[in-house]
């Protein structure tokens, strides 16, 4: 494809102001500023142009104009990941998705929702409620992020470890290819044919097309849930009864553990009766028929006391097991109010090395001289370090960001992985040479070359530059280095 001399960025807004409402075109510093990051603000960047388009035409007729002339694109739903995924490329389009915010259809019979990306995650639970019914996966940010995001990222939440990832639940999605057609991926019904493209799509943050309608599988609601708070005065016991409740062959709805200053943040936020005396909590939910519940929390709560738990509690009523799960969704924020600032990390490690990274990273908190406060998804092995620095002390990013890089390559040395479900973006872009070897990543190159030939789907996310491999050379080098042009950049950040 030879490349058309692109238009001026006077001439670009013009174009799309045609087909789109000029106040949902941006192009002043000013207006655009709110879109410079995404929740990992020490990343960001201003776009050429920001658009906001509310129909899949609009969406289209945006894609043929930035394919023609080559211009990146970048994708946006809330604006709440946290690995720099929908920073924009300043000499791109933001192509934002937050006016597809409709629930076009549920249906009770086939427990399913046909949906806009940008509904937001908690929204399809609250209208599916009516039928008895609700979705799985469920992130801590679960009101604001939407499932656009959630596709993109293949976020998980607290019930993942029983009810799966997002990629677990999806059905079919709609999605603008970089050419602007629109293809249709997956099947409401119970198989498709062809390749499971579903599964490449998920997660794949933006780098092969642009998502403009899911169908999302949902879950009736359990008959009874309880959750039994457990107190250990170390993480490593707390870490080892996490592995001792799965080897029962309890899978719980969800499992969760919060170290000492996680406890105590969340408990000043949001006063759920955790004791802040704990060095770990763990919140284990059980769910199911009554009989089952309750046979299983006795059993539970018994392994806990066997293990060393000092302490334990369980719900009593379905207002106190939403109050101690708002302590731990609210720990991020919470965590906020102690610090000045603090870098989130996800990182995926097997269950039973979870003692062993805890107190390897405890070692690595005293070697930079840097807190961390630790909430995350015990049961699946998904981590969520938080490491508390501040900005307005210099060397103290830099110190954090090595600190995370070393957390995630200590997952990939005990057989995890460097993400769970925030991404890679460009966060993690250094630690994909940790977890995979030259020859992976020119799969990862050649796949993302056949959806996207000229690299402007969200250029320079997510996969390293291939910089010594004959293969990478082979690649129409002409019209993937602009994909590149801003991830050295990151790299080096």
């Amino acid at each position: 494809m030879n490349q058309i001399k692109s238009p001026d960025k006077a001439a670009l807004v013009q174009m799309f102001r045609a087909f789109i409402e000029p106040e949902y075109v941006i192009s002043d510093e000013e207006t655009q500023r709110p879109f410079e990051c995404d929740g990992l603000s020490v990343y960001c960047d201003m776009p050429l142009i920001v658009v906001l388009p509310d129909t899949v035409e609009q969406v289209q007729e945006v894609m043929r104009i930035c394919y023609r002339y080559q211009i990146p694109v970048v994708a946006r739903g809330a604006g709440t990941g946290l690995c720099a995924g929908a920073m924009p490329n300043p000499d791109g389009v933001l192509l934002v998705l937050s006016r597809f915010k409709y629930i076009l259809d549920i249906d009770p019979l086939a427990r399913s929702a046909r949906l806009q990306p940008g509904v937001r995650n908690l929204a399809i639970s609250e209208a599916a409620s009516i039928y008895g019914l609700y979705y799985g996966p469920d992130p801590s940010s679960q009101i604001a992020c939407t499932i656009g995001g959630n596709v993109a990222e293949n976020s998980g939440g607290v019930h993942c470890l029983k009810y799966g990832l997002t990629v677990h639940n999806l059905l079919k999605v709609e999605m603008v290819t970089v050419e602007g057609d629109l293809i249709s991926i997956g099947s409401e019904g119970l198989d498709s044919n062809g390749f499971d493209l579903m599964a490449l799509i998920t997660g794949s943050e933006g780098l092969l097309g642009i998502v403009t309608e899911v169908t999302v599988k949902l879950l009736p609601s359990p008959e009874k849930a309880q959750v039994i708070m457990a107190a250990f005065d170390n993480v490593q016991t707390a870490g080892d009864a996490v592995g001792d409740v799965i080897a029962k062959g309890i899978i719980p709805a969800g499992l969760e553990m919060m170290d000492s200053l996680a406890i105590i943040a969340a408990e000043a936020f949001v006063h759920a009766g955790y004791p802040t005396d704990a060095k770990a909590l763990l919140l284990c939910e059980l769910d199911g028929s009554a009989a089952e519940v309750q046979e299983q929390i006795a059993e539970v709560e018994q392994l806990f006391i066997q293990l060393g738990a000092t302490s334990t509690r369980v719900s009593q009523s379905e207002a106190e097991r939403a109050l101690l799960w708002k302590g731990r969704k609210s720990a991020f924020p919470a965590v906020g109010r102690i610090s000045a600032d603090y870098y989130c990390m996800d990182g995926t490690i097997p269950r039973s090395q979870l003692a062993h990274v805890l107190t390897e990273m405890e070692k690595m908190s005293e070697h930079y001289g840097l807190r961390v406060a630790n909430v995350f998804h015990a049961g699946d092995g998904n981590l969520h370090p938080l490491i508390l620095f501040d900005a307005n002390v210099a060397g103290d990013f830099e110190k954090t960001e090595e600190f995370g890089g070393r957390i995630l390559e200590l997952c990939v040395e005990v057989g995890g992985c460097i993400t769970g479900e925030h991404g890679v973006g460009i966060e993690k872009i250094r630690q994909m040479r940790v977890q995979f070897n030259e020859q992976e990543l020119i799969q990862f190159h050649a796949i993302k070359h056949a959806f996207d030939p000229i690299g402007t789907l969200n250029p320079g996310k997510g996969i390293p530059v291939l910089k010594n491999c004959q293969e990478y050379r082979a690649l129409d080098r002409s019209k993937v280095e602009s994909a590149h042009q801003h991830q050295s950049q990151g790299e080096l950040a």
